[in-house]
């Protein structure tokens, strides 16, 4: 079965021996990279990048964002993403795995940023030109002590990136995300269950089974996710399943029934129906109106 390509950081990494980091200007990278970032693609690792110049789009998982100085966009492992600049855009990008960050800070989590802790949360930050400056220059920072060959060089990386994502934080806590007022259990908890999801939405599309997976009840459940987005656990289930059947139908060569199949319906019907209550469309429909 065709899937959407996955990139690694060793694809992009050429001279300098970190194997779980990667640093560049945004004008050099995009230059070395030309012949893909512009089609739709995976990440096995986290992403940031900030733009100082430049204009465009970015869409991730079917959602279109617009590029202008002074945009930072966070991306998770798995998203699926694409650039299409109107101009050559500058600024800088770094990616790195988790264990790159979390083997240096043992006591945090990358999901303590809000950025990175739920896929609801948005992707994009967009800043001031005063304050984009300041955290740009942290950006160099980074990027020029990649390309040093000096003692210490990834404990200083990660030390930075720490600095520069509890900047990021503080700005993106400014404004709206999940309430502020919403119990830290039922983030944590929410949290939880996202990865789980991601584990498991193929096989496994019933409450009880994610709810026993988090020692609580499915009512319990429920309440959480009602609580922190307004949805039920069966809602959060499916719109995980559907997003996967969105990056496979306008990604990949694969029939509309092999991905179902794929996704855990053996009825192509029902998978349809299931479809088009989420998105208002049948999975054809989707995959003509998209192209």
């Amino acid at each position: 079965m065709k899937i959407i390509p996955i990139l690694n950081i060793q694809q992009f990494e050429q001279e300098v021996p970190i194997s779980d980091f990667y640093s560049n200007d945004l004008k050099s990278h995009l230059e070395k990279n030309k012949d893909f970032f512009h089609k739709p693609h995976k990440h096995d690792f986290f992403l940031c990048v900030l733009f100082s110049k430049g204009s465009g789009i970015h869409e991730i998982d079917f959602n279109t964002y617009n590029v202008k100085p002074g945009s930072i966009f966070f991306l998770k492992p798995g998203q699926t993403h694409y650039w299409k600049f109107y101009n050559t855009p500058e600024g800088y990008i770094f990616f790195h795995t988790q264990d790159f960050y979390e083997l240096h800070f043992s006591k945090s989590k990358l999901e303590q940023f809000p950025f990175y802790y739920s896929h609801k949360n948005t992707p994009i930050l967009n800043l001031s030109p005063s304050k984009i400056k300041l955290l740009e220059s942290k950006f160099k920072e980074v990027n020029d002590e990649y390309y040093e060959d000096l003692p210490y060089k990834k404990q200083k990386i990660s030390s930075i990136i720490n600095v520069i994502y509890i900047n990021l934080a503080r700005h993106y806590n400014s404004f709206k995300t999940i309430e502020n007022t919403t119990s830290a259990t039922y983030i944590e908890t929410l949290r939880a269950l996202e990865q789980i999801i991601d584990n498991y939405y193929k096989t496994e599309k019933s409450a009880k089974f994610y709810a026993n997976a988090l020692n609580i009840t499915p009512k319990h459940l429920n309440r959480i996710i009602k609580t922190t987005l307004g949805k039920t656990t069966t809602d959060l289930i499916t719109d995980r399943v559907i997003l996967e059947s969105k990056r496979l139908i306008v990604h990949s060569n694969n029939s509309l029934f092999t991905i179902s199949e794929s996704l855990g319906y053996q009825d192509y019907a029902y998978f349809s129906r299931v479809f088009k209550l989420k998105t208002k469309t049948t999975p054809l429909e989707f995959k003509n109106s998209y192209k």
